[in-house]
C-alpha cells in the first residue's frame, strides 16, 4: 500500500523549487566579466525550460531497465546471498530499505547491489500535490533568479544587482534590464523576476523573449558569472504549451504509481490553472509547507493592508456625508433665499395691477391651508405639542448626560460572567447548606430517639 500526505494545493511553481546554496553574495560590483565583445539575441540555440523548473524532461530509458526490475524484484523477494534461512532477512531488510527509499539491496554474490532511491516505486514516503501554472507569454522575456540572500539585501543593492546583470549581458548599450519584481522565499532566499528591453538603431524597442534570455545565462561562462553573483536557480517564467502538459500528464514520474497518477489528475480541483506534481520524501513536503507559510503570511499581510484601506474609506465616507448634508443645508438656505428674491421681484412686477384669477385661486387654496394649520385640533396644534415634549426631553436629558456612563462591551461581559459565576457560587453554597441541614437533622432525631430509650431503661 502506498504512503499518502493527501494533496496539498496552492503552491507556487516558479519560486517554490529552491536549489541547493551557492556561493557568496559579495557584492553585486565585484563580478569579473567576460561575456564577450558583443552580445546578440538572435535566433535561440536552446528552447528554455519551463516554469517547473525541467520538470516535463522525462529520464532516457536505459537498455537494462528490465534487468534492473528483475534485480530489485530478487533482491526484495528472493536473495541468494548466504543461501540459507538469513536470506529471508535479507529480503525483509532489502524490502525496508526500498520502502525508506534509502540503502543498498544485496541479493545476489555475481551482482552488484540494488541501490534504493526514494524514486523507487516501492518507497512509501511520495504523495502528490499541485503547482500553479504561468500565464506569461515567450514574449513577456520573464526570467526568475533565485538569489540566497534576504530580500532586504536584494532591494539595498538593487541598483548594483541591475548593473552587474548588464555586464553578464555583455555591457551592451542597447540593452537595458528591468526588474519585475522581487518575492521573499523561505531558508532566507529571495526570487528576482527581470526582463530585458532591446532597443533597435530605428528607435523601437522589444523584450527579449524568455527562452532567448534563459539559453544566454545557461552557458557555462555565463552560469558561472550568476553563481558569482549568489544566483542559486534560474528559470523562465513562460505558460506551458499544450504539448508539454499532455507529455506531463501521460507520462507518471519516476517511481509514482500509474493509478496514484491518474487519481491526482481526476482529485485537480482547477485543471485550468493547477497541475499536479510529485512529492517524494519528507523534505520535499517541507519545502513546500515552507512555501505555503511564506504564501499565507504574504497572503494575510496584504489582508491587513486592505483592511486597513477599508477602514481610511470608512473614515473618508463618514466626512463626505457630512459634507454632504452641509451641503443640503446650505442650498437649501440658498434656495429659500432666492425664493425671497424672487418674491420681491415679483411683487415689484406685479404693482398696479389688479389680482388676476389664476392668482385669486391660489389665495384661496392658500388661506384654505392656513386655516386647518391654524386649527387647534389639527397641524399646528400637534406641531406646538410635539415641540413643548422635544424641549423638556431635551432638557432632561441635558441634566441626566451629567451623571450618565459607558461600560465597554468587552468588560460588560466580564462583569456578567463575573456575576454568573458568583450567582452559581451562592446556589451550590446553599445546596449544600441544605444537605448539611438535613444531615443535622437526621443526628438531632437520632439523638433524641437514644436519649428516649435511655430514660425507659433507667425508669
Amino acid at each position: 500500500m502506498a504512503f499518502n500526505f493527501g494533496a496539498p494545493s496552492g503552491t507556487s511553481g516558479t519560486a517554490a523549487a529552491t536549489a541547493a546554496s551557492a556561493g557568496g553574495f559579495g557584492g553585486f560590483g565585484t563580478t569579473a566579466t567576460t561575456a564577450g565583445s558583443a552580445f546578440s539575441f538572435s535566433a535561440p540555440t536552446n528552447t528554455g525550460t519551463s516554469a517547473l523548473g525541467g520538470l516535463f524532461s522525462q529520464p532516457t530509458q536505459a537498455p537494462t531497465q528490465s534487468n534492473q526490475l528483475i534485480h530489485t524484484a530478487s533482491a526484495l523477494s528472493a536473495p541468494t546471498l548466504l543461501g540459507d534461512e538469513r536470506d529471508a532477512i535479507l529480503a525483509k531488510w532489502n524490502q525496508l530499505q526500498a520502502f525508506w527509499g534509502t540503502g543498498k539491496g544485496y541479493f545476489n554474490n555475481n551482482n552488484a547491489p540494488v541501490e534504493f532511491t526514494q524514486e523507487n516505486p516501492f518507497c512509501r514516503f511520495k504523495a502528490v500535490g499541485y503547482s500553479c501554472m504561468p500565464n506569461n507569454k515567450d514574449e513577456d522575456g520573464l526570467v526568475v533568479f533565485v538569489f540566497n540572500k534576504k530580500e532586504a539585501d536584494i532591494r539595498g543593492q538593487q541598483q548594483q544587482l541591475v548593473e552587474s546583470l548588464h555586464k553578464v549581458l555583455g555591457g551592451n548599450q542597447t540593452l537595458t534590464v528591468n526588474v519585475e519584481g522581487i518575492k521573499t522565499l523561505p531558508d532566507d532566499q529571495t526570487e528576482v523576476v527581470i526582463y530585458v528591453v532591446e532597443r533597435s538603431p530605428n528607435g523601437t524597442s522589444r523584450r527579449v523573449p524568455a527562452t532567448t534570455l534563459y539559453a544566454h545565462f545557461e552557458q557555462a561562462n555565463i552560469k558561472t558569472q550568476l553563481q558569482q553573483l549568489g544566483v542559486t536557480l534560474s528559470m523562465t517564467r513562460t505558460e506551458l504549451s499544450p504539448a508539454q502538459i499532455k507529455q506531463h500528464l501521460q507520462n507518471p514520474p519516476a517511481g509514482v504509481d500509474p493509478i496514484i497518477w491518474e487519481q491526482a489528475k481526476v482529485d485537480n480541483p482547477d485543471s485550468e490553472k493547477l497541475i499536479p506534481v510529485p512529492m517524494v520524501g519528507f523534505k520535499e513536503l517541507l519545502r513546500r509547507l515552507k512555501v505555503q507559510d511564506q504564501m499565507t503570511k504574504q497572503h494575510q499581510t496584504r489582508l491587513d493592508i486592505i483592511s486597513e484601506d477599508i477602514s481610511e474609506l470608512q473614515k473618508n465616507q463618514t466626512t463626505t456625508m457630512a459634507k454632504i448634508a452641509q451641503y443640503k443645508r446650505k442650498l437649501m438656505d440658498l434656495s429659500h433665499r432666492t425664493l425671497q428674491v424672487l418674491i420681491k421681484q415679483e411683487i415689484q412686477r406685479k404693482s398696479g395691477y389688479a389680482i388676476q384669477a389664476d392668482e385669486e385661486q391660489l389665495r384661496v387654496q392658500l388661506d384654505t391651508i392656513q386655516c386647518e394649520l391654524n386649527a387647534p385640533t389639527q397641524f399646528k396644534g400637534r406641531l406646538n405639542e410635539l415641540m413643548s415634549q422635544i424641549r423638556m426631553q431635551n432638557h432632561f436629558g441635558a441634566v441626566k448626560s451629567e451623571e450618565r456612563y459607558y461600560i465597554d462591551a468587552d468588560l460588560l461581559r466580564e462583569i456578567k460572567q463575573h456575576l454568573k459565576q458568583q450567582q452559581e457560587g451562592l446556589s451550590h453554597l446553599i445546596s449544600i447548606i441544605k444537605d448539611d441541614l438535613e444531615d443535622i437533622k437526621l443526628v438531632e432525631h437520632g439523638l433524641n430517639e437514644t436519649i428516649h430509650n435511655r430514660g425507659g431503661v433507667f425508669s
